[in-house]
């Protein structure tokens, strides 16, 4: 390209260097992979997918790290395998906790959302008209109600009269193309229908959005069941959490657990849920994964209900959390004790940072429903991945660290002086 006297584009150079990459034998100049096909495959393999791989994958590093423990502690292992009778029934610790992991939508108003669903309706009824001699076009008013609704969509602050005025204005407009769009497709009714599949699931999106709205306009409500904020992702729903800057958020809910650096997903719904309800059957979960219960399990209050504590005590699992009734009279040294081990707590919600930080989880882009629960079971796989890295390159310092310091302490022994030592370090 240089002798050529042409300057290369940055993603002609991608694409020089992709079947490099691909394992190719040769150059060809073809398209390789395009955005369309990471969305296929992520639709193919699925969440089912992701968490298997999670699973395998943490049970072979369980396998490496205790196979290096037994090389390490023969001896201490033989003993504990002549005696089966002194191995616990319940080991590790348990950490569980919810997140919600938000989906890249504009932020939902009712108004919005009307205004959207009347311009999708006049789209379809632009694409549903044939223009025919004697025939006229069904009247949408379109203008006028566009005008109306830039005039209060502009303003700093919207009275509320003005914002129940504007949004009933826009609720007549959709009720009027929804009844004009169900008018031009009686022709086809013993037919395929004109519209694709995208556009027929919009339609039927808009009209349940209509029902809602109507619906809370009525009541002088801001919920409803099944609530749908975004017209090209219904599946979504609000999820009030009652946080800082967010009180509420628009994605899925996660309850995950934490062993030891992995985290597990245990639960993932697009509606809203007590993850109170999820604690003994992610205590089971635990069981079928390791063969054993856990020793003591680490959560927010919001788990701490009677039936969990009396279910958990009937397992012999302990429950560390806050105790119901009069709090205790203390020492010092003890409620130091329990603050380290609540503070312990905090992991999950490090591994939560992480992946809202550095992996796009508090920005799920995918827009149907599979892919999107496929993107967050791969952000929980590859932060176990990167954990396991992590904790490999530790190791690898720590036993380069080790030889320096024995090297070390033998040019101590020899010389037996500090400026020698140092002089060599």
């Amino acid at each position: 390209e240089r002798l050529a006297g042409r300057r290369s584009h940055p993603r002609d150079t991608n694409e020089s260097l992709l079947p490099i990459f691909c394992g190719a034998e040769s150059f060809y100049s073809p398209a390789h992979i395009r955005s369309v096909s990471f969305c296929k495959i992520e639709k193919r393999i699925g969440k089912e997918v992701f968490e298997e791989l999670n699973h395998a994958f943490i049970d072979e590093v369980s396998k490496i790290e205790k196979s290096e423990e037994e090389t390490q502690a023969p001896t201490a292992q033989k003993q504990k395998s002549n005696n089966d009778s002194d191995t616990p029934s319940h080991r590790g610790q348990l950490i569980i906790d919810a997140v919600v992991a938000p989906q890249e939508i504009k932020h939902p108003t009712d108004l919005n959302l009307l205004n959207d669903a009347r311009e999708h309706t006049e789209r379809l009824i632009d694409q549903l008209w044939e223009p025919a001699p004697g025939k006229r076009k069904p009247r949408t008013y379109r203008e006028n109600a566009r005008k109306e609704y830039l005039e209060i969509i502009k303003k700093k602050r919207k009275p509320q009269n003005q914002l129940r005025a504007a949004i009933r204005g826009q609720l007549g407009y959709v009720r009027r193309n929804i009844k004009t769009i169900k008018r031009l497709l009686r022709p086809y009714s013993g037919g395929p229908l004109p519209f694709d599949k995208h556009d027929l699931k919009l339609f039927w999106v808009i009209q349940e959005l209509y029902r809602q709205q109507r619906i809370m306009h009525e009541e002088h409500s801001n919920s409803i069941p099944g609530r749908i904020v975004n017209l090209r992702q219904p599946h979504v729903r609000p999820i009030v959490r009652g946080k800082a800057g967010r009180d509420t958020e628009f994605g899925a809910k996660l309850s995950c657990s934490l062993v030891g650096d992995y985290v597990y997903l245990d639960h993932l719904d697009w509606n809203a849920f007590n993850e109170s309800q999820d604690l003994i059957e992610q205590v089971e979960k635990y069981y079928d994964r390791f063969g054993f219960y856990p020793e003591s399990v680490l959560v927010d209050h919001i788990y701490g209900t009677r039936e969990n504590r009396r279910k958990l005590k009937e397992l012999g699992v302990r429950f560390f959390g806050k105790q119901l009734g009069r709090p205790p009279k203390l020492t010092t040294a003890q409620k130091r004790a329990i603050n380290k081990e609540l503070a312990t707590r905090n992991r999950i919600e490090g591994k939560f940072g992480e992946g809202k930080r550095k992996y796009q989880l508090d920005c799920v882009k995918a827009k149907l429903q599979d892919t999107s629960e496929s993107w967050i079971a791969n952000v929980l796989f590859v932060m176990n991945l990167a954990a396991w890295l992590r904790a490999d390159i530790f190791v690898l310092i720590f036993k380069w660290l080790q030889e320096r310091l024995l090297r070390l302490s033998g040019i101590f022994k020899e010389h037996k002086t500090v400026e020698t030592a140092v002089s060599y370090g």
